[in-house]
């Protein structure tokens, strides 16, 4: 896979783990990549609404009508698997992001074996601003 092409182009992602709390990471790198022209969808069941968006409870609850080209994960390694199995039941194979520090490399192997490119212990706002 080619991250430098797949970011060159504005995707949607779904933010998992997205923060309305504008100091974590996950508000920062989602509202750098608004600026960028992506759209975010946000992931998170504690929250309603961020960045003015709909906030989903989990991957399951995003209408199908709206295509996701890309899963940034912003939760701990361990709760990575659940989040991969709630994309192979929703039908969809976007690319698998899972953020700096987070590895789980059983969550990348069930991801690839269902067809989905992964992207592991990498941000990916840094990736962008490399281009």
């Amino acid at each position: 896979m080619d991250i430098n092409k797949l970011l060159r182009t504005p995707k949607t992602i779904a933010v998992v783990g997205l923060s309305d709390n504008p100091e974590r990471p996950s508000y920062k790198v989602a509202s750098y990549l608004i600026g960028q022209g992506f759209e975010v969808i946000p992931v998170n069941p504690k929250i309603s609404k961020v960045f003015e968006k709909k906030s989903y409870p989990n991957i399951l609850a995003i209408p199908l009508d709206i295509n996701i080209d890309i899963v940034d994960i912003f939760r701990k390694s361990e709760e990575v698997e659940p989040i991969i199995r709630e994309v192979i039941d929703s039908g969809r194979k976007p690319v698998i992001w899972m953020q700096e520090g987070i590895k789980n490399q059983e969550a990348k192997r069930i991801a690839e074996e269902n067809g989905m490119e992964t992207v592991m212990d990498t941000c990916i706002l840094k990736m962008h601003q490399k281009q």
